[in-house]
This record gives C-alpha cells, structure tokens and sequence, in this order.
C-alpha cells in the first residue's frame, strides 16, 4: 500500500471513542511512522452465548488485513482474537487514527511515554461488524495495582496468609490440591528462591509456580520493589501459601488495553482450565474505552463458561475509585458482573488464636487509602443481585464488591519482596486470598463454580447477614456506609470459609 494512501471506505468502530491522556505532551521524540506496532483485534462471536468466532469470520479478517500490507502474527477462532503487526503510519491508515508520541501520567501517577490516539477508530467496510474492538495502538497504560505498603510506625497487627486461613476457617483436610489457580499481573516479576524462602518461613512446601509470557512480556524480577514486583509477590505468597497443592500460573503481560484482554485470554483458555483466576489490577471503569471494557468482559463471560471464578480487587481508593471529578466510580474489572469483586476491610484478630475481635470497613482517609465500592454506571445489576439492597442509582447498576476480607495495611499481611520483609494491604490481597479459597472449595467438592455470585447471593435478602460470611456492619469507603447484609463497602462480608463449603455443597444436592 502506498505511504499516505487512504483506504476508500471505512467503517466507524463503536465504542473506540479514547479520551486525553492525563497530563499528555508531544514526547521529545516523535513516533517514526515506520515503527512496528503491534496490535489485538477481537472479533464478534460466532452466535450468541457460543465460545469463538466463526472460521469464516477469521478468515476474512486475514484476507482483508494481509491485503492491505499488515502481518498476522496469530488468530484464533476459540478466543477470538487476532494479533497483527505494522508501520504505525500503516496501521493508523488501516484504522482511522492518527499515532503521535506522548509523556503523560500513567494512573498510578507515574510519567511515562507512550503511543497515543485520540477520538474514534474505523476498520475497513468489509470488516464492518466482524471486528468489535481494535486495542493496543495507543499503548497508554491502562491499570494500576491496588496494594498498599504500611508504613512500620503504623501497623497495629500483622498476619501471615496461614493466620488469615485459620482466622477465616478454610476448610480443613484441603490444600488446592489438583486445582490451578491463574494470576494475571502488569508488569514486575518473581524470583523462585525467593518463593522458596518465603514459604520455608512459614514452615510449608510452596505451590508449583509457573510464568507465562504474553505480547513479550516476561517475568522480570527485582526491577521494581515499590511497584509491580510487590504486587506479583503479595499475589503468589498469598494464594500459594493459602492453597500450597495448587499449581499457579501467573501470566505476565503489557499494562496496555491489549495486554490486559490477551494475558486474560491465554489464562481462561489454558489446558486444564484454572479454578480461579486472580485479578490484582484495575481502573475506574470511565477511564476505560467502551470497546476494551466490553471486550475483556467478554473474556469473563468465557471464564464462566468454562467454569472458571474470576476474582477481582474493589479498589484501594475509596467511594471515588480515585477520579477527582467529584463523583463516585467502581473499578473496573470488579465491576463486572461476571468476576467476584472483592472489597477490603480493618481486621482485628490474635494471630494466635485466631479470635477476632473487630472488623470494620477499610478506610485509612484519603491518602491511607479506602475500599473500593459502589454502585456500576456501566454494567446493569444482575438478577441474582436483585434482592441484595443495592442503592438504586438510573438504571440500576450492578453493586460492588460481592465479598470481602482484611485489605488494611495497618492489619496487613506479612510477605517478603525483593530480599525485604514488609507488610502489605490494599484490596490486591484480597483477590489471591480468595481465588486461594476457591481452590479449595474446587477441590472438597470435585467441581468448578464459574459464576459464584450466583451462588452467594442465593436467599439474601436486604439487611440480614448471608450464610457463609462475617458481616461487616461497621464503616464507611466516603460515599457510602457498612450496616447489616450487603453494603457497598464490603459486599457480603468476609468468608467463613467452612460455613461456605456447607453452603456450596447443599447447592450441589439440590443442583
């Protein structure tokens, strides 16, 4: 194809519409229009409700593309997607865009450099209504971690993940055994002798670790220990010491739309499917386009499909997820209603003997940081959520989080990253601990859950504690308050693990 040629008929892409980055600026150096860039297609479904696209679909989209100078680099019908590369000029030809080169501030307020577009995308005529989402030509990124470090002179009590276990009654005689457990990060990295010195600690074999690239993103340990290394760390030490006979694979990708969405991707359609898939990453959902939000939702509805639970953290800044326009917002991917979000509470208990003696909602003030929870301007609220109490909002959204557990850094959990014993909160915590749960759920009861939600929620009603948790009555996230039975700070509560074996084991009788 000709530099500069335009392509004679495109079609609007719905939802591609991307706003300013924050704080965007021309980068010092401008992006060569000849720079390989490497892109995700997602196409539609082959009907409604099926897993993949249709061969022919696929096909076309290869054809087209191909026609048109670009480079397949993989598609695949089972996941729908297409991973393609070209001259950024190229592709911005193909998609209706313009690529410049930016400095702006990433959402965990860092600066960073990246490709940046700009407004809506098109894809050629014939593509019309095959491709629904076009993601990774700008590569801003896309999510933050949602983890806290505790300053020392602020911790009042401190836990290993074994003490939280017992303090949450996980059901004895199970470990995860013959259960995966996925875990997706953004970025950072883990170094096996440090696994293996953290679970020696505590006295326990660790699980089987595995790493797994995505879009060239590999584990890279050691590079970031305030950052993504603490976060992959705090996930691995907790889900593996919580279920150490599970196998975890943590799929390393780009914190882009398009890594997000393939990293999730290679997770859901991995051999043999994972019980649990742990999500310690997210964003307000505003913050992201319509196309990348709706295309990893549909990831999710894969995973429940297939019988995987995804669990997603709530959130670590409050009612606000953290916005600054004033208004509330949930996170994102934990609004989804097909992930299990998790919210975060203040736990006081004697690691000894595990007696508790207070837990309230998660809220250190603004720059302590808060559980996330609200009520989804996106997503409506799903029926097996309808008799919970959720706050009417226009539309009825979907409530946020489901369930919760101890997330406050000032109760947090004892983990070592990178050589340094720390104590780490956030809601980051919370999604490995219960992923860890449903392992072992998975494995006392010879079966999958996918949907959990659906389950938990069974016979609640406004105001009375669900079977199975530990209700939360006290608290505050900003906006919103704890009292009896669901609330938008900690969902249903924090589990009883062996009250909910009871629980999902009577749902399979009467199933």
């Amino acid at each position: 194809m000709p530099p500069n040629a335009p392509i004679a008929d495109l079609r609007p892409l719905a939802g591609s519409e991307r706003g300013p980055a924050p704080d965007a600026a021309p980068a010092p150096e401008p992006l060569d229009p000849q720079a390989r860039v490497e892109v995700t297609l997602m196409l539609r479904r082959a009907a409604d409700g099926a897993i993949g696209a249709h061969p022919a679909d696929l096909a076309t989209v290869i054809e087209t593309l191909t026609a048109l100078g670009l480079q397949i680099l993989s598609a695949d019908a089972r996941s729908r997607l297409v991973r393609l590369a070209g001259p950024a000029g190229l592709l911005g030809q193909v998609f209706g865009t313009a690529l410049t080169q930016v400095s702006s501030r990433s959402p965990d307020g860092r600066p960073v450099t990246h490709r940046y577009r700009t407004g809506g995308l098109s894809v050629p005529a014939r593509l019309d209504g095959i491709v629904v989402a076009v993601l990774g030509l700008d590569d801003r990124p896309q999510a933050r971690a949602q983890f806290r470090i505790a300053a020392s002179a602020a911790v009042s009590v401190s836990y290993t993940p074994l003490q939280l276990g017992e303090i949450y009654r996980f059901p004895a005689g199970t470990d995860g055994t013959g259960q995966r457990i996925a875990i997706i990060e953004l970025g950072g990295g883990f170094a096996q002798s440090e696994l293996d010195t953290y679970f020696a600690g505590l006295g326990i074999s660790g699980p089987s670790v595995t790493a797994v690239g995505v879009d060239g993103a590999v584990n890279r340990p050691g590079q970031d220990p305030q950052g993504a290394d603490g976060e992959v760390l705090l996930d691995i030490e907790v889900a593996g010491a919580l279920a150490p006979g599970a196998a975890l694979v943590v799929y390393f990708a780009p914190n882009t739309d398009a890594g997000f969405v393939d990293a999730l991707s290679a997770a859901v359609h991995a051999q043999p499917t994972p019980a649990a898939i742990s999500i310690s990453w997210g964003q307000n959902e505003d913050a992201w386009t319509a196309q990348a939000r709706d295309a990893l939702d549909s990831v999710f509805v894969d995973a429940v499909a297939l019988g995987s639970t995804v669990t997603a953290a709530a959130g670590d800044n409050g009612s606000s997820d953290g916005a600054g326009d004033g208004r509330d917002h949930t996170d994102f991917p934990a609004s989804s209603p097909n992930v299990l979000a998790c919210g975060g509470t203040s736990l006081n208990a004697d690691p000894a003997t595990g007696t508790v003696s207070a837990e309230t909602v998660w809220n250190d003030g603004a720059q302590g940081g808060a559980t996330g929870g609200g009520v989804s301007d996106v997503f409506p609220q799903p029926a097996w959520q309808a008799t919970a109490g959720v706050p009417t909002k226009s539309g009825g959204g979907r409530g946020v989080p489901d369930v919760a557990g101890n997330a406050d850094p000032r109760t947090g959990y004892q983990v070592l990253v990178d050589g340094s014993p720390q104590v780490y909160g956030g809601t980051s915590a919370v999604a490995p601990l219960w992923a860890a749960l449903i392992a072992r759920l998975a494995q006392a009861t010879g079966r999958p859950f996918g949907l959990l939600s659906a389950q938990l929620y069974q016979g609640t009603s406004a105001g009375q504690a669900a079977p199975g948790f530990h209700d939360v009555t006290s608290g505050d996230n900003g906006s919103y308050s704890a009292g009896p039975g669901w609330d938008p700070c900690t969902g249903l509560g924090s589990p009883d693990g062996t009250a909910l074996l009871a629980l999902v084991q009577g749902h399979q009788m009467r199933s």
